[in-house]
């Protein structure tokens, strides 16, 4: 019998039952990919995360429940908590490799401090069938590693109330992430991720989307610095950072469960 260790994380919040719960396998030697997807099906949450340490640096894959993903955030974050805070790390740093490329990880009073790629985007196109799937055409529509749809208000998004069958027909898309303008003083963008091609209707807090919407809002409001908010049913909160080619994604991780798989 295998057994391995899970952790279920509470991503970008600092309090259980809000931000994006994330399961954490960690691993001594990986498993076959069929297997890591069925326990990420079993798992049923946006992202399983398993990693293991290679040397000086992890390997690190994300599974949703139907298939593997390039990156995520709110799991990569998951796992950083857990090496940090249960697995008696002795290094305030981590190094990841992913699909991706590197990651690099670092502890900090205000968060756990991701530095992740730089995502490109280019505007693109309308397209209807988007639009028909969202119930409202946003102002622009943008192309990268996502679709991009911006919107004028946080009103606007926080309304949006997709049809998923549609959504799930547009496979060209990883994911569309919906943007706007905050509406509170506090915050400077708000978002939310629907995927239903990825296994995902909506996504509570998308930490890679972040790695588009950074640029993008650097661009369009003339800074680097970013408080950021996904207005999910669970919510999360996320500092950002442009620097050059890379972007920096803070947040806050908090322990919700921990077990074991039997195998």
């Amino acid at each position: 019998m295998i057994e391995i260790p899970l952790y279920q994380v509470d991503a970008f919040t600092d309090k259980t039952f809000s931000g994006n719960p994330a399961a954490v396998c960690p691993l001594e030697t990986w498993l076959s990919d069929a297997l890591m997807q069925s326990i990420a099906f079993e798992n049923n949450l946006s992202e399983t995360v398993f990693f293991v340490q290679n040397g000086d640096h992890f390997d690190i894959r994300w599974f949703t429940p139907s298939i593997e993903v390039d990156l995520c955030g709110h799991a990569t974050l998951a796992a950083s908590h857990v090496i940090f805070n249960h697995l008696h790390h002795a290094s305030d740093t981590i190094h990841f490799k992913g699909q991706s490329g590197d990651l690099f990880i670092r502890k900090t009073p205000e968060g756990i401090v991701m530095d992740f790629p730089l995502w490109p985007y280019e505007p693109t196109t309308p397209d209807q069938a988007l639009n028909a799937a969202l119930g409202k055409a946003p102002l622009q529509l943008f192309k990268g590693p996502d679709y991009m749809a911006l919107f004028e208000t946080e009103s606007d998004v926080a309304a949006l109330v997709p049809d998923f069958s549609k959504l799930a027909k547009l496979t060209h898309m990883r994911g569309i992430i919906c943007t706007a303008p905050a509406s509170k003083p506090d915050r400077d963008f708000v978002s939310r991720w629907f995927g239903p091609q990825s296994g995902i209707l909506e996504d509570p807090v998308t930490g890679s989307a972040h790695c588009l919407l950074t640029p993008f809002w650097a661009e369009n409001l003339g800074k680097t610095k970013f408080k950021a908010r996904q207005i999910s049913e669970r919510g999360g909160d996320l500092l950002c950072e442009l620097k050059g080619d890379r972007v920096e994604i803070t947040g806050q991780a908090v322990l919700y469960m921990k077990g074991t798989i039997y195998l």
